[in-house]
């Protein structure tokens, strides 16, 4: 169980790397997530039905997401309708093109070939390549991400995050850096929803019902229990935030708690991890009054 844990929460860890940049970056929540996740599992699985490889078949998946993503964009950019409500639109609009794609609400992925079966040469046990896979993944990503950040393009997505007035009078388009954070996030998060369907071994229409809130714990419990982190901690952190989530679902599991109520533990985890740091703040300026 605590091997299937640590595989679930890496590949978890990937949707929590797609939050971050749309959420902390750009500071503005996108709930094209709870659609774009599910959509890449969703293509992943039709492609794998029709004897594509699970490699390409999650390539596919991963494009899906950005696709998405950029419709969103367009909306919330052009259109200038506000981003929650572009998100919401594109999520509604995901739904029937899920169903259109699989032509059903659940696709099972029994008897298939999965990307993490091309670690079948290890001969160790499944859960274990889901472990390998999740820290391959997350090297590649990791690093595309920090050689992202360090370009000319990378530095004008950070600024128009930090201050968008500034930016623009630096020359950025920001609106265009925001169209480009949305179809990297969510090919990122489209990325993390192909890997955990071909885990799961089905893609289903219902998968990306509250997946933001995993995603957005992950960030959270990370940023609690690590303070001033460069980028790449910063990065680090998050995976690790995604792991140590699972892992207490994993013990809520365990305390004999019914699972089809995992949905209400987890938003308490991540309200008692938004509290955790106002809470913080407060028993410090205590402590500096009451040295005073």
């Amino acid at each position: 169980m605590i091997v299937s844990t640590l595989g679930q929460g890496l590949l978890w860890g990937i949707l929590g790397l797609g939050i971050f940049m749309t959420f902390r970056i750009l500071d503005f929540p996108d709930m094209t997530t709870e659609g774009s996740f599910p959509l890449g599992g969703a293509v992943a699985a039709f492609a794998i039905h029709r004897g594509f490889s699970p490699l390409l078949a999650t390539f596919f998946g991963m494009l899906a997401g950005m696709i998405a993503g950029f419709m969103t964009g367009l909306l919330y950019t052009k259109g200038k309708i506000p981003i929650i409500l572009s998100g919401i639109l594109v999520v509604s609009a995901s739904n029937s093109v899920m169903l259109f794609v699989m032509g059903r609400s659940v696709l099972t992925l029994l008897n298939y070939p999965k990307l993490q079966d091309s670690l079948n040469f290890l001969h160790l046990d499944k859960n274990f390549n889901a472990v390998i896979l999740g820290v391959i993944m997350l090297f590649i990503l990791i690093s595309l991400m920090l050689l992202f950040f360090d370009t000319y393009l990378g530095q004008a997505y950070i600024a128009t995050g930090d201050n968008e007035i500034m930016a623009r009078s630096f020359g950025i388009h920001t609106d265009n850096m925001k169209l480009l954070g949305l179809c990297i996030s969510n090919g990122i998060i489209a990325l993390s929803g192909a890997l955990i369907c071909q885990n799961d071994g089905y893609a289903a229409v219902d998968k990306g019902i509250g997946v933001i809130v995993i995603g957005l714990a992950a960030i959270i419990i990370g940023e609690v229990i690590f303070s001033e982190l460069t980028i790449l901690e910063r990065l680090l952190a998050i995976v690790i935030g995604a792991i140590l989530y699972q892992l207490l679902i994993l013990i809520v599991i365990k305390l004999g708690f019914d699972t089809n109520y995992l949905k209400i533990f987890s938003s308490i985890i991540l309200a008692i991890c938004l509290i955790i740091p106002e809470l913080r703040k407060k028993f410090r300026l205590n402590v500096a009054r009451w040295r005073k």
